[in-house]
């Protein structure tokens, strides 16, 4: 085939990407589109100008714009923001959004935003597609971007029926040649599958944290702290805002999922009430299995 035969399509260009908010996940899905080369141009939008003035200067967008300049030149538009202003965006977005962009966005939870996408972009729902990368970190803003934090991470989509076929592979497509492993699945199934290994993990850290912090001797007890202590309450370093809108998005699951991690607890107390050290050990070993388990089954490729 020839460059003069009329059946050869010219090879399509790469997008251009827009990113609202570039922050830890918007600034390091910019940094890692561009990377691979993923994307020919990479715009940055976002409520702060500070923050995109440092992306800029990091790098890791090619221009500052307003949402309606990013709505109107970009191919693909990601939602990098907390899941509360994601919700609230779509409002601007739908009579800005062209015929060919895609929308799509990095939100913790999926559902309450996909019923607002429903309810609020109506002709335009088949161009969104809802994703969330299993990835993260405890530091924020565009210096905390990192190329390379999707590499060999979970990518959860959770496309509506009404997604179109070929906006899903363009945000399929862009995601896998940023190092992801992309996975679907219904928006309510990831939500509770979220709360049981994501949000709760992150409620139970700051319950403690908070409950250490206001302790009488609060100070001794921090003083002595070692590796575990930092360890589990790691992530309740993380941000507030985002957090608070992650738990009010997501609360009935989280909700649910605390009652079933109330009864775990009520049965290892009342373990240590009966005083059994065969059952006690029986309880802490399958526990420990469970996390040798999954530490090799996580280090697989």
């Amino acid at each position: 085939m020839t460059s003069s035969d009329p059946d050869c399509k010219p090879p399509l260009l790469e997008p251009v990407l827009a990113v609202v908010g570039v922050g830890l996940i918007g600034g390091s899905f910019a940094a890692a589109a561009r990377a691979s080369g993923a994307a020919r141009q990479i715009l940055g939008t976002g409520r702060d100008r500070a923050s995109l003035q440092r992306a800029l200067e990091l790098g890791l967008i090619d221009k500052a714009v307003t949402l309606p300049q990013a709505l109107e030149e970009a191919d693909m538009v990601m939602l990098a923001t907390p899941v509360g202003a994601a919700a609230s965006l779509l409002e601007t977005i739908q009579p800005l959004l062209g015929a060919n962009t895609v929308l799509t966005d990095a939100g913790s939870t999926k559902l309450e935003l996909v019923h607002a996408a429903r309810r609020v972009l109506g002709s335009k729902l088949p161009q969104f597609v809802p994703g969330h990368p299993i990835a993260g970190a405890e530091r924020a803003g565009p210096e905390a971007a990192d190329a390379g934090l999707f590499l060999q991470r979970h990518v959860v989509l959770t496309p509506t029926p009404e997604t179109d076929t070929g906006a899903l592979a363009r945000v399929q497509n862009l995601w896998t040649r940023c190092g992801a492993r992309v996975m679907s699945m219904p928006a309510d199934r990831h939500d509770r599958i979220l709360a049981s290994v994501s949000h709760v993990p992150h409620g139970l850290a700051a319950a403690y944290m908070w409950q250490v912090a206001t302790a009488a001797d609060a100070d001794e007890r921090l003083a002595l702290a070692g590796s575990g202590f930092r360890d589990f309450t790691r992530i309740a370093a993380g941000s507030p805002e985002v957090w608070r809108d992650i738990f009010l998005a997501n609360r009935q699951a989280v909700l649910q999922e605390f009652d079933e991690v109330r009864r775990a607890l009520d049965h290892f107390e009342q373990l240590l009430h009966d005083a059994d050290a065969s059952t006690i050990e029986d309880f802490l070993e399958r526990a420990a299995l469970a996390r040798r388990l999954w530490a090799g089954r996580a280090q697989q490729p």
